[in-house]
């Protein structure tokens, strides 16, 4: 027990200890913190209820009509009993979304990531990942033994280099990101596809952070830019702008006929339940046939990024609903994160090791939840914080 009191004390003293804060989240998306229920209610910049699907009333009702015809449960493993119909019908939507034949649920986005790498390569074959690649992605390539190659965050070139030096004989596969979570950036899709036309690799782009938001019909980065045939697997989660829970892998029949076999993560784990894919079937459905709600985020986002750099923030606000301040000290995160508590406002400060040592920040999520009046009184309470405990981060 020693080992793990000073590794706690530890964390404490560098400012790291991660620790839960029950909130509840009201039906506005904003929160209450179950510790303080006599405080006014929190806006909440750290969601990823990006389109505030969870609370449109079509996916309550497609969730709520999924409980009542289906139960709580699916009752098991699709690969036993609990193999529903609803199942694929999800399914077949999310595929269409994203412009693949055929399409598999997952328990989480971690579970796909975890499940479908060791699916595909092994011990002599050869995986090129991301640097900022999510934790999911790189337990995904731990647990598959294959050798694993970094290469600089969005940087083709340097990922060409890996290739001409590493490929090898066996399996190659290369992991990105379309949207990175904590830094909000885009990845340059079309350089990377364009590299398969030299080497022979398998492409997985985790869209977690894209689905819904990017491309004419929400399909996400790969469709914005075109280069949907270039990617063998297009991974991404419901439980981000699509309002739900659980995840997907996008490919071709053939490749999905091969996961179901292999995928243990797949394989072993109880089917997700019938009101969650009620959910997610509207959420999918609404995505494509409204471009509205993705058109309002982006105006809201603009809107955001503007009041900030109009008030002197000199960072990179980035091109994504993700908004990053990056401060750099754990303890300056956490500073102002309580100042901003203090105002209203929940904006948690990430901190390593979900980030690189020094460069803790505050990550601030747009969603359809917050009114261009809310994210008003955000941008200027933070620019208010900002000049009085860290001016560095300001022009002037």
């Amino acid at each position: 027990m020693a080992r793990l009191t000073d590794w706690l004390a530890a964390r404490r003293a560098a400012g790291t200890l991660r620790r839960l804060r029950p909130v509840v989240r009201l039906a506005d998306g904003r929160l209450q913190l179950a510790a303080a229920p006599d405080l006014p209610p929190l806006l909440d910049l750290s969601s990823n209820d990006y389109l505030a699907l969870s609370a449109h009333p079509a996916v309550i009702a497609a969730s709520h009509a999924a409980l009542n015809g289906w139960g709580a449960g699916a009752g098991a493993a699709r690969l036993m009993s609990g193999d529903l119909a609803l199942h694929h019908q999800l399914e077949e939507a999310v595929a269409g979304l994203k412009g693949q034949e055929a399409a598999l649920l997952f328990g989480s986005g971690f579970m796909a990531n975890a499940g479908v790498i060791p699916a595909l390569v092994g011990r002599g074959d050869v995986i090129f990942a991301d640097r900022l690649d999510h934790a999911s992605i790189y337990d995904g390539c731990r647990l598959s033994g294959a050798r694993l190659h970094r290469f600089r965050h969005n940087d083709p070139d340097h990922l060409e280099e890996l290739l001409a030096k590493h490929r090898g004989k066996g399996q190659a596969l290369v992991v990105v990101e379309s949207i990175y979570s904590m830094d909000g950036d885009r990845c340059p899709l079309v350089a990377f596809a364009a590299l398969k036309e030299r080497y022979d690799f398998l492409l997985l782009v985790d869209e977690a952070h894209a689905t819904g938001l990017f491309g004419a019909n929400g399909g996400g980065v790969i469709e914005a830019d075109g280069v949907g045939e270039a990617v063998d697997l297009a991974l991404g989660t419901f439980g981000k702008a699509l309002g739900s829970y659980g995840a997907y892998i996008a490919g071709s029949r053939e490749m999905i006929d091969y996961l179901v076999n292999r995928a243990r993560s797949f394989i072993y784990s109880t089917a997700l339940p019938p009101a969650v894919i009620g959910a997610s079937l509207a959420a999918v459905e609404l995505v494509r046939a409204d471009a509205s709600l993705r058109q309002a985020l982006w105006a809201r986002v603009a809107g955001f990024k503007d009041r900030l750099r109009q008030g002197g923030l000199v960072a990179d606000l980035g091109p994504s609903q993700i908004v990053p301040v990056e401060v750099g000290e754990s303890s300056l995160a956490l500073a102002l994160a309580g100042e901003l508590l203090k105002q209203g406002i929940f904006a948690t400060a990430v901190r390593p090791p979900t980030v690189p040592e020094g460069t803790a920040r505050l990550r601030f999520s747009v969603t359809l939840h917050l009114s261009d009046d809310d994210l008003v009184r955000v941008a200027d309470a933070l620019l208010d914080v900002l000049r009085r405990l860290a001016p560095r981060l300001l022009a002037g």
